[in-house]
């Protein structure tokens, strides 16, 4: 662990950006990992086997694809795309409870007599 972080410190603060119900991508997302290193262009992919984390890639003269950055053990993948998911639900969630906030209002609205002024 990096000496600038404490035990309690999220490893990994995630931002979730544009989400997309429709298509095979999700979302997008960014990280930064104990406030030392970002990545960018991690997208939130949907597949057969369901949710998968895409990192940023790049197309090798083969036509493979091949990541820029990635986690160097699958301990560290495991927790890092659980970090992401867990953020992508989150964001889903909060998604889910703004868009009922802004229904009820109207919905109140509508079931109260309009007063008039004089």
């Amino acid at each position: 662990m990096p000496n600038n972080t404490t035990p309690s410190a999220p490893k990994y603060d995630v931002k979730i950006h544009s989400i997309r119900p429709e298509g095979s991508c999700k979302a997008t997302a960014s990280v930064n990992v104990y406030g030392d290193f970002a990545v960018r262009g991690i997208k939130i992919m949907e597949g057969s086997k369901g949710l998968f984390i895409s990192m940023p890639s790049y197309r090798a003269g083969n036509g493979e694809y091949k990541d820029i950055c990635f986690p160097c053990t699958k301990e560290a993948k495991a927790e890092f795309d659980k970090a992401v998911l867990g953020a992508y639900q989150q964001a889903l969630t909060q998604g889910q409870t703004a868009a009922q906030k802004q229904e009820s209002p109207a919905q109140q609205e509508q079931g109260q007599p309009v007063m008039g002024g004089i």
